[in-house]
């Protein structure tokens, strides 16, 4: 193996965290702000780009793992934390918002996993994360995630994390799901991802599933989530009081209309 070998637990259920268990000189990396917590013994280093040695050991390799992180929307730079304790040591990562952290051993799936582009949460050091082009161009205008998603090879374990519950598919050669776009947290490389215009002029105005489906088909897996973070966000603002002429308008509306024409 070209990665390090960590062993994990899970705890919680809607606002999971991960736990990693370090042997002596054992690393992971993880995305910035994602720490919880860590024991004595455990050295924590910011670095310029992945992590990874993929794209060589130079500044060269290194700028070209910052650009792909750049491109994906995250930072310039990623967090390592190596155990430099005689013992085993641990150290957690939490996820962003409520939902479920998925573990992932790169080595079963043919060491590639295609995820969207805010899932990356933590790693085994020597895991790269690096981008995936869509070539097709109506997957890249209408795809949700546009034309870039985030790549994870390696042959070690990652973890990636999405909103709500989330279940794996398993696809069948010729096998074809159609999901929401937003929906789709990961799939392996072999899934054939496209997309598909909703049928019917009444369907796709009124329907309020968006104008386009994600098409997959398999062989391959897949995994589907049942709370995107847009989707959240969205009805969180669309609760949330608004402010006209000071006063806030919102469930009490009302009573915030009346208010712009008292005298107080």
């Amino acid at each position: 193996m070209n990665n390090h070998e960590i062993d994990y637990k899970l705890y919680g259920d809607d606002m999971q965290f991960v736990e990693v268990e370090l042997d002596p000189n054992e690393t992971v990396v993880a995305e910035a702000g994602a720490l919880m917590m860590m024991e004595d013994g455990i050295r924590m280093e910011t670095v310029f780009g992945d992590g990874s040695s993929r794209g060589g050991g130079g500044l060269m390799g290194k700028l070209m793992g910052a650009g792909k992180r750049l491109i994906t929307g995250e930072s310039l730079f990623i967090t390592t934390f190596t155990n430099e304790d005689m013992g085993k040591r641990h150290v957690s990562f939490a996820a962003p918002y409520p939902g479920k952290i998925i573990p992932m051993d790169l080595s079963i799936y043919d060491g590639k996993i295609i995820c969207q582009k805010d899932a990356f949460l933590a790693a085994a050091k020597g895991v790269s994360i690096g981008v995936e082009f869509q070539r097709k161009l109506g997957t890249g205008f209408f795809g949700g995630e546009g034309f870039i998603m985030q790549k994870l090879e390696g042959d070690g374990m990652a973890f990636v994390h999405a909103g709500g519950t989330i279940i794996r598919k398993d696809l069948q050669a010729g096998e074809r799901l159609r999901v929401d776009t937003g929906c789709l947290v990961a799939m392996t490389s072999n899934v054939d991802y496209s997309i598909e215009a909703v049928g019917g002029v009444k369907t796709a105005l009124f329907g309020g599933e968006g104008l386009f489906f994600a098409t997959l088909q398999g062989p391959g897996t897949v995994w589907i989530q049942s709370l995107p973070f847009s989707r959240l966000a969205s009805r969180v603002f669309a609760a949330a009081p608004q402010t006209v002429g000071g006063s806030q308008v919102g469930e009490r509306g009302i009573g915030g209309v009346f208010n712009l024409f008292s005298d107080d």
